[in-house]
C-alpha cells in the first residue's frame, strides 16, 4: 500500500522550486500577454500543464521542444479530424485523447499536456485555424520562453542529443 502514496520525484532545492515557479509565470505571462497584444487568442488550458514540465522538468524527455510543439500539434489535429467526422460525444472526445497518445507514442513525441488538446476542441469547437494559433504559435512562443528563462537562469535547456553509438 506504501508505493501509493510515497512521493517519487527526487527531493529539490527551494531555489529550483521557486525558478520553476517564476519560469511559469514568466511562460504563462508572455504567452498570456501576446494574446493581449495582438488581440488573437494564444492560451489553451494545456499549455498550464506544458509550462509545469517546462520550467520544473526542463531535463526531462517530455519537456523537449521537439515534445511540446509536436505533442500539442498532433493532439490539436487529432481532435480536430476527429472532430470534423465523428459526433460531438464523450466517447469521440475519448477516441481522440486514445488517438493523440498513439500517434504521440508511435513518433515518439509525447507531451502529456497535449493529451488534453482534443478534448478542448470538443468542448471549444474550433475551426482548423485553431491547429496554427493557439496551437503551433502559443507552443512555440512558450518553448522560447523556456529557452530564454533557462538561459538566463544557467539552467541547461534544451537537452543536448545523445551521441549515436559508434558502429564497429
Amino acid at each position: 500500500m506504501r508505493h501509493y502514496i510515497t512521493r517519487h520525484q527526487p527531493k529539490t532545492h527551494p531555489r529550483h522550486s521557486v525558478l520553476a515557479g517564476l519560469g511559469g509565470i514568466v511562460g504563462i505571462g508572455m504567452v498570456a500577454g501576446l494574446s493581449v497584444w495582438s488581440g488573437n487568442p494564444f492560451l489553451i488550458a494545456p499549455f498550464g500543464a506544458s509550462a509545469v514540465l517546462l520550467f520544473s522538468t526542463p531535463d526531462s524527455p517530455l519537456s523537449q521542444p521537439a515534445h511540446v510543439v509536436g505533442g500539442h500539434f498532433i493532439g490539436a489535429l487529432v481532435g480536430l479530424i476527429l472532430h470534423a467526422f465523428l459526433p460531438d460525444t464523450w466517447w469521440a472526445a475519448a477516441m481522440g485523447v486514445g488517438l493523440a497518445i498513439t500517434i504521440m507514442s508511435a513518433l515518439r513525441l509525447t507531451h502529456p499536456p497535449a493529451g488534453g488538446n482534443p478534448l478542448v476542441v470538443f468542448a471549444s469547437d474550433p475551426n482548423f485555424g485553431f491547429l496554427f494559433m493557439p496551437v503551433l504559435l502559443g507552443s512555440a512562443c512558450l518553448v522560447a520562453t523556456a529557452c530564454l528563462y533557462h538561459r538566463l537562469t544557467r539552467v541547461p535547456y534544451p537537452r543536448r542529443p545523445e551521441p549515436a553509438p559508434a558502429i564497429s
